[in-house]
């Protein structure tokens, strides 16, 4: 028989065989288990990330509008006031801890203004941590994914061809068609594993980027308030 009468009918048979599927279906339950958990990973790093983008987002239009209004010449008695009424975050809330701290000096009977500076800093320095912290929640995760996701990858691929190694020596066939499957399924836990940890690695960089410069706007905002106020106990000392 002439092989170029068979090669057409039997390419899509070997295609079928080392198929994404069909390598996640012949592979090992340790192989599998290691694919499931880093394609999950991989949903999870994505949610988070869709979710810091927005947030981020968010925080940023809420620290615009906030600047707009406090440099805009509005009475910051008045702007206390409107924002106190409601729940507030990132710089509004700096703002409204620093204020509330203020009034609180000023409205008890001794009028105390000794360390009134510092528990104002304080005060702003706790709220500026409280919003970190919410900026950074679940950063570690991706932190986590990126750093371990190839070398659970690679665990995969070793357990894997341990497999393969193991059933050649079974089977005594040491034919590329019977090597490549177990090699081709051991493999396809490590580029899962890339897949998991690279847009993890992207993302946490870039977030813990944009967590420093937005903790850097809310510091400089905390100073400028700071010596705002400084100003006014000094003139009413």
């Amino acid at each position: 028989m002439n092989p170029a009468d068979v090669a057409p009918s039997a390419l899509p048979m070997i295609a079928a065989d080392v198929s994404l599927i069909s390598l996640f279906m012949q592979a090992h339950w340790v192989v599998k288990s290691v694919m499931l958990g880093l394609l999950a990973c991989s949903v999870w790093v994505w949610a988070i990330a869709i979710d810091k983008i927005f947030l981020y987002s968010r925080t940023k239009r809420a620290m615009d509008r906030f600047e707009q209004a406090f440099w805009s010449g509005q009475s910051i008695e008045e702007l206390y006031r409107a924002l106190s009424a409601k729940p507030t975050q990132s710089m509004a809330a700096c703002f409204v801890a620093a204020m509330r701290e203020w009034k609180r000096s000023f409205e008890s009977q001794s009028r105390s203004f000794a360390g009134l500076q510092m528990r104002i800093e304080k005060v702003m320095n706790v709220s500026i941590a409280r919003e970190v912290e919410r900026l950074e929640r679940r950063l570690l995760v991706l932190a986590t994914v990126g750093s371990a996701g190839p070398f659970v990858g690679l665990f995969g691929t070793v357990w894997g061809i341990m497999s393969s190694f193991q059933s050649i020596a079974a089977s005594k066939n040491t034919s590329l068609a019977v090597v490549a499957p177990g090699i081709a399924e051991a493999l396809f836990a490590t580029a899962i594993g890339l897949i998991a940890a690279i847009p993890a690695t992207i993302f946490y960089n870039k977030f813990t980027s944009e967590v420093n410069r937005q903790a850097q706007r809310l510091e400089g905002f905390a100073d400028e308030f700071s010596a705002i106020l400084s100003r006014q106990i000094d003139e009413r000392v």
